[in-house]
């Protein structure tokens, strides 16, 4: 099943950076990078999410320089960026993969296409992993512990089930049952001609 390499590429991201566990080390894809395989965008897409995770820890320290949060601001704006084309790298993936597909006549849409699916289940893996760390905690309270742990067991849940309704929306597309349509970012603040504050600077 697709979901369970999906599955194993993001816990594998997300130890290989809690190994040093800082946001400006080297992003290193051990696949391969030349022609953009699904591992390799799998990968970047959790890495990307990861670095970020931490940004948004970061930038939420109370005593942080505004020059500094300013810095750390402009970071979080790329990374969205940078996980927006990703996500749509995944889906050329996929238009491409099931583009000799015969659609059914009564083939239904989905709400989303498989990438933004895919988005959620690389978040999805983060959540887990820190929600397990909390949940282990041994400086944490009991009943600290105890709510994570609580909340660890609806994340491992959700984790099935989002992992399923993939699988199965792939599946149906390749059947025919189901077709996807992938609208392009139309992202209008990181325009200089549609963001009114950056046209007004050239």
């Amino acid at each position: 099943m697709f979901s369970e390499k999906a599955n194993q590429i993001f816990i594998e991201v997300i130890e290989k950076y809690h190994i040093e566990d800082r946001v400006d080390q080297e992003f290193n894809n051990p696949y391969d990078t030349k022609s953009q395989t699904i591992e390799h965008l799998l990968y970047r897409k959790c890495w990307i999410d990861t670095v970020q995770w931490h940004y948004e820890d970061l930038i939420r320290d109370p005593n942080i320089k505004p020059d500094d949060a300013l810095v750390l601001k402009r970071k979080i704006d790329a990374s969205n960026q940078d996980r927006t084309d990703t996500v749509e790298f995944v889906d050329s993936y996929f238009l491409e993969k099931y583009k000799d597909v015969d659609v059914k006549q009564n083939a239904k849409i989905n709400t989303e296409s498989p990438a933004w699916g895919i988005d959620r289940l690389s978040i999805l893996a983060l959540k887990i992993y820190h929600m397990n760390e909390e949940a282990n905690r041994t400086n944490a309270s009991q009943k600290h512990q105890m709510a994570c742990k609580a909340k660890l067991n609806i994340l491992l849940e959700q984790r099935v089930d989002l992992s399923t309704a993939i699988d199965q929306l792939l599946a149906d597309i390749e059947k025919g049952e189901k077709y996807m349509k992938v609208y392009k970012q139309m992202k209008m603040y990181n325009d200089d001609e549609m963001n009114p504050v950056l046209r007004n600077k050239k």
